[in-house]
């Protein structure tokens, strides 16, 4: 494997500088944005060996730094620069000089998953209107990684199919909605430059974003299906669109993925999705010298609809598995992460298929709520739909007390109870019937559990469904009325710290 990496570098260094000129790694370039202070930004490039390389820095401060060419490369970390801009960024030898004209400093966002992240502003609902705004928004800036995977660990990518740019209508239609969509909204609350570099490929399956290192965590390092297309092998993305990005200093990431994985390892979802944070987390701190921090903020969305009467439970362990079986995040398993909630956003009649909703606007407005509270500590935000915080059960009622506020409509199937006799839990494939909605107050539910007759109800869940209710018309939600509550799945026997009470 070394031989082969040192090949890979070397071809690199060829493509890159064949020409003994110096220069910028790809994903470097005029009109970018660098991560602000208190955090140091890292610049990187390739030139003739042992060569010295003198970075400048100019505009509303200046900075000056010298490096010597090892191995092909060159890297500097900048002092912490305060937002703003424009900058130059000058890299120069004595044979040749790279430079990088209008940088901004502000925060760095990386954009990953599959098809739901790639979707385009093009697509979206309004987005004639929407593309139209994107002249006011000079300060945002997007990147695109081009599609493209390796059996490897590349140290710089192999191509880029949107260089950063000034956003434009016409160029901007071709950029991830989700992440344009959030980065937008989050430069309305913050007021400085954001900088948006999308890396996502439809159709893959989480394995494909995860280090070997990563899989291991998760037994899966070894389980390849031979059947599996190129674009779902393992590791095959983290190696040539997620790892030549590593030495890249970044504020966070936002992540839509999980559809493949409804089919595709679907119960190992709740180790595999929580380890490739870990390790992504890890990896680029060390990419970039200790600047990205350890535990950069991670939002997600949790999965959508797809088949409107599907009894298949894909959708429903995936939403699941996305909270490591706990409901809503961040929890003690998946710290300083966010979660826009999106099974009320259901689409049925996109004409690019009903898993792929055009309403993208909401889930990165309830994105940038998460963005807010988590990562800005912003108190007054409310980013998380109601939550149960205990369960009270009779032989006629089960009592669902909410950690907030409440907004309630009526239903008669929403929530599902499971009859049990014996001491012992259950679980998506168990026997489950409705349990309607008897009354609510400020922060209750009270459910009729009719249906267990003799037998007592041993658990509770709700929304558990590919489609479980039509647009922004679930049940439940917050006393605003804006953030759905997430979907549960509660055992009475759950041992331990339940929440369960029985009187």
């Amino acid at each position: 494997m070394a031989v082969t990496l040192c090949v890979v570098f070397i071809l690199l260094f060829f493509f890159h500088g064949s020409d003994g000129n110096l220069s910028f790694a790809s994903y470097y370039g005029d009109h970018m944005v660098l991560q602000k202070s208190p955090d140091r930004a890292v610049l990187w490039g390739f030139g003739p060996e042992s060569e010295q390389v003198t970075v400048f820095l100019s505009g509303p401060v200046t900075q000056k730094t010298l490096v010597t060419v090892t191995g092909g490369i060159w890297r500097v970390t900048l002092d912490p620069v305060d937002a703003g801009g424009p900058y130059n960024v000058t890299a120069s030898s004595w044979s040749s000089t790279a430079t990088l004209t209008d940088v901004l400093f502000g925060d760095v966002w990386l954009c990953g998953g599959q098809s739901n992240m790639y979707f385009k502003m093009s697509q979206i609902f309004n987005a004639s209107e929407e593309l139209a705004l994107s002249a006011k928004y000079p300060h945002v800036r997007p990147f695109m990684v081009a599609l493209n995977r390796s059996e490897i660990e590349l140290p710089d990518l192999i191509q880029v199919e949107l260089p950063w740019f000034e956003p434009t209508a016409t160029v901007l239609a071709e950029f991830s909605a989700v992440c344009w969509l959030f980065g937008r909204y989050m430069y309305d609350n913050l007021n400085y430059p954001i900088g948006l570099v999308e890396s996502c490929w439809g159709g893959t399956p989480v394995e494909a974003w995860s280090s070997t290192r990563a899989l291991q965590k998760c037994g899966l390092e070894k389980t390849e299906d031979r059947s599996l297309s190129h674009i779902e092998k393992n590791s095959v993305m983290w190696n040539s669109m997620i790892h030549p990005l590593l030495n890249m200093t970044i504020k966070g990431a936002i992540w839509y993925q999980g559809e493949a994985n409804a089919v595709y390892h679907q119960d190992n979802y709740n180790c595999s999705f929580p380890a490739m944070i870990d390790d992504w987390r890890m990896a680029f701190h060390l990419g970039s010298g200790g600047q990205t921090a350890l535990d950069f903020p991670f939002g997600f969305v949790q999965l959508s609809t797809y088949q409107k009467h599907s009894t298949d439970d894909g959708f429903p362990n995936i939403r699941w598995h996305q909270t490591a079986d706990t409901g809503f995040v961040p929890n003690p398993r998946m710290k300083k992460t966010f979660m826009a909630v999106a099974l009320d956003l259901p689409d049925g009649t996109s004409p690019y298929g009903t898993i792929h909703p055009r309403d993208k606007q909401d889930v990165a407005y309830r994105l940038t709520l998460g963005a807010r509270a988590v990562v800005d500590n912003e108190r007054d935000v409310p980013f998380l739909g109601p939550f149960p915080s205990q369960i009270l059960s009779t032989q006629m009622y089960v009592y669902i007390t909410y950690d907030q506020t409440i907004s309630v409509t009526p239903s008669k199937n929403i929530f599902e109870i499971c009859c049990s006799g014996i001491w012992a839990p259950c679980g998506p494939g168990s026997l489950w019937f409705p349990a309607p909605i008897i009354q609510w107050g400020p922060n209750t539910i009270q459910l009729s559990t009719a249906l267990c007759q003799v037998s007592e109800v041993a658990a509770v869940r709700y929304a558990w469904k590919d489609w479980p209710c039509d647009f922004k018309a679930c049940p439940v939600y917050g006393d605003s009325g804006i953030l759905p509550a997430p979907p549960f799945i509660i055992n009475r026997f759950a041992g331990k710290g339940s929440i369960w009470k029985s009187y």
